[in-house]
């Protein structure tokens, strides 16, 4: 009886992020954990009356103005990557369709003028005969 792998490799339902948006990232999140762990630390410091508690709940508000401004450091940075390194776009099927509609009308049209001008110049050699 064959017996299953003990792991299976599945593809990656997403790409991976690019490095400068992962460091990014992974620092948010290390800055996210300590100001949770420091306003933690403050709460049950205010809680038991201690000394400590004034101190750490000023350095929370100041760990939650840098926790934020990481997080945006994130969207920035992922915003700069796609920019400067450019996401492929690709134009969507009804942008596709419509602009196979708008060439079609001007060959159409094209088609149209020509055959107007191919009229007008057999009616004048017929008429320059007479």
């Amino acid at each position: 009886m064959p017996r299953q792998p003990l792991w299976v490799e599945e593809p990656a339902a997403r790409r991976r992020m690019p490095d400068p948006v992962r460091t990014s990232a992974v620092r948010a999140v290390l800055i996210m954990s300590l100001t949770i762990i420091q306003a933690m630390v403050a709460f049950l410091a205010t809680l038991t009356g201690s000394w400590l508690a004034f101190p750490m709940v000023l350095s929370s508000v100041g760990s939650t103005v840098v926790a934020t401004w990481s997080v945006l450091d994130v969207w920035v940075t992922r915003q700069v990557w796609n920019q400067r390194r450019g996401v492929v776009s690709m134009p969507s099927s009804s942008a596709r369709q419509l602009r196979r509609e708008r060439r079609a009308a001007r060959r159409a049209a094209r088609a149209a003028d020509r055959e107007a001008a191919r009229i007008r110049r057999r009616g004048t050699r017929s008429l320059s005969r007479a």
